[in-house]
């Protein structure tokens, strides 16, 4: 059974709707199928194309009846008979996690930019310099006063306690304050 499924609203793209259809078609073991976001006179669209034994079919198209992203609008579902070809389900996949690269791509070249700009404006002052040494004097004098109340620790608690101060250390050390 082939089947024409428009998904129409004012918010249908840009929420993981396609992911959404692609996980209920396959938890639904449909072969073939693809969707596509477009645009019409009634606003968004999401097209889905679906081809399967038609219990499946009735399956998906309950269950894309009832279950939709959490910040999707839908106003209206549309299904219609269809007789043209449709895409292979692991086809479809590959597809969509394309274009999730091709998006993250330009996020992660910006991120990096940024990122760029942060260090090289980010400059270590002698100001700086000086609250970081203040605050590894109030660090150290905290460390010395709960090394007194060691004893006073069950032993399981004085080990916990040495790790969160070699941890400390640690992260001392990466920061340059030791």
């Amino acid at each position: 059974m082939k089947l024409k499924i428009k998904i129409i609203g004012p918010k249908v793209h840009d929420v993981g709707y396609r992911y959404i259809l692609l996980g209920i078609a396959m938890s639904n073991r449909i072969r073939m199928f693809e969707a596509h976001n477009t645009k019409s006179s009634e606003g968004e669209e999401v097209v889905v194309f679906a081809d399967g034994d038609e219990a499946a079919i009735k399956a998906f198209c309950n269950q894309i009846e009832t279950e939709r992203p959490a910040r999707s609008e839908v106003s209206n579902i549309v299904f219609d008979d269809f007789e043209g070809e449709v895409m292979k389900i692991g086809e479809y996949a590959q597809f969509c996690a394309t274009v999730q690269l091709n998006k993250a791509i330009s996020v992660l070249l910006d991120l990096r930019d940024s990122m760029h700009e942060v260090r090289k404006n980010t400059a270590v002052t002698p100001q700086i310099l000086n609250e970081i040494k203040a605050v590894r004097k109030t660090t150290d004098a905290t460390f010395e006063e709960i090394n007194g109340l060691r004893e006073d620790i069950q032993p399981g608690y004085g080990m916990t306690l040495r790790q969160v101060q070699a941890d400390v250390r640690a992260i001392k050390e990466r920061l340059g304050m030791q």
